[in-house]
């Protein structure tokens, strides 16, 4: 998509041909469903309206919007931009797992380094509230990981998880 930029709309200036091409861009996202004729009368047809309002974003596109060059150029684009996308959409279940792989694999390594760390202060008054509770017998927490107390929290509070959880 980026290599078509190049070789169309010669005669804008770089602001001109990024506005146009941006609006083009944001179009075909807007009508991935239409054929590229259907978004390039609907990109003419739009502007026309707004020139004729003298409301457009780009008025130097009247000199141009009939011109032969400016709709091929355009429709290049847009046909450009609708290959883009359906790449872009058959993409997302490889994105998706990756992005799932890469959460797993931040968990992983969270999990390791608690595993070696010792628990907080905070960790340790909540276990012996939890365990004063539900007279449950307090283990040496000395002994246990950050990782080892939080699973033992998570295990107090799922056996009890039918009676009230509210700690004092």
């Amino acid at each position: 998509m980026y290599q078509i930029k190049k070789r169309i709309f010669n005669n804008f200036d770089n602001t001109q041909k990024n506005a146009v091409c941006n609006r083009i861009r944001a179009l075909v996202k807007q009508n991935i469903s239409l054929t590229s004729s259907e978004i390039l009368n609907k990109f003419i047809d739009d502007e026309k309206y707004y020139l004729e309002l003298n409301a457009s974003r780009f008025p130097f596109l009247s000199d141009f919007i009939d011109s032969d060059d400016f709709l091929r150029d355009t429709e290049a684009y847009i046909i450009e931009c609708l290959k883009y996308y359906k790449y872009k959409e058959t993409q997302k279940p490889i994105i998706e797992a990756q992005k799932e792989f890469e959460k797993q694999k931040r968990k992983f390594i969270q999990e390791l380094k608690m595993s070696k760390e010792q628990p907080t202060q905070k960790q340790i008054y909540y276990y012996k509230r939890l365990c004063k509770r539900y007279n449950i017998e307090i283990k040496n927490v000395e002994e246990l990981s950050r990782l080892d107390l939080r699973n033992e929290i998570d295990r107090i509070l799922n056996e009890y998880s039918g009676v009230d959880k509210n700690i004092d």
